[in-house]
């Protein structure tokens, strides 16, 4: 089996105003220089998407652009949101969706979680699926009920081939911006648990392609510990994104699991 390449996201999420999306792109294009051997992309606000592709363009970077979120219907009248034509149109090749303050806070089903898959899909877009359980259900133990519900529910309709071009983000909701974490072999049971879940729905070879990113509070401080365990292919980084040496700090580690000396 050939491994996985190490994929590492920055949700920038509602942060940053144009100057500092655009010198943060810089830095980061600057500093990371390990794009054979890890993947990024960063995911700024609608407004700075151009701004920072560009960014990223003049110093011909490989970190990917990246979109929040989008509406799953194309051009037309459906005031106040952005198509997948217009993210394209800007550069963006990759998005998120379900993240867990879509879901949670915003109030996303999973049959629009699945929509909007099958339509970034079908636009030709990469896509990072977020699962995740809240603190109630964990305390419950249902959380691989929860992420092998949302996971069956999101992937409905999409293809063994469609699958090259999706990435599952595990975000236990309850370890998003508290500074809480879930432990290294945590996030690796539920990632394995979500890698049998993949087996189940399609193949044992897409399974063991598929990237699992871990998306709960992950910090220079632990990226390494996570990223060792053999499930847990990458990040999905929140508040240490917003730093240039922390997010590099971080792809460094998710290098390093791929072999790359520091």
């Amino acid at each position: 089996m050939a491994a996985r390449k190490p994929y590492v996201g920055g949700n920038w999420k509602m942060n940053l105003n144009g100057r500092e999306a655009k010198e943060l792109a810089t830095a980061l294009a600057d500093g990371f220089t390990l794009g054979d051997q890890a993947e990024a992309a960063v995911f700024p606000a609608f407004p700075y998407l151009e701004k920072v592709g560009q960014a990223l363009a003049a110093k011909s970077s490989s970190i990917k652009l990246g979109a929040q979120d989008f509406y799953h219907q194309p051009n037309g009248a459906y005031t106040g949101e952005v198509s997948l034509a217009m993210l394209k149109d800007v550069g963006a090749s990759v998005v998120l969706v379900g993240h867990s303050e879509r879901r949670h806070v915003i109030g996303e089903p999973d049959t629009l979680i699945n929509d909007k898959v099958l339509a970034a899909l079908e636009t030709g877009l990469e896509v990072i699926l977020c699962i995740g359980e809240k603190i109630d259900q964990r305390e419950a133990d249902k959380t691989d009920h929860i992420n092998t519900g949302q996971l069956g529910y999101g992937l409905a309709g999409v293809s063994e081939a469609q699958m090259a071009r999706v990435t599952i983000a595990y975000e236990p909701v309850w370890a998003i911006g508290t500074g809480k974490t879930a432990t290294p072999q945590d996030a690796q049971d539920t990632h394995k648990v979500v890698r049998q879940a993949l087996s189940f729905l399609y193949n044992d070879d897409i399974a063991n392609a598929v990237r699992l990113q871990y998306g709960g509070s992950c910090k220079p401080s632990n990226a390494a510990d996570l990223f060792a365990q053999p499930d847990i292919d990458g990040g999905l980084i929140g508040g240490a994104s917003l730093k240039a040496d922390d997010f590099l700090a971080i792809l460094q580690a998710a290098a390093d699991k791929a072999g790359v000396p520091a």
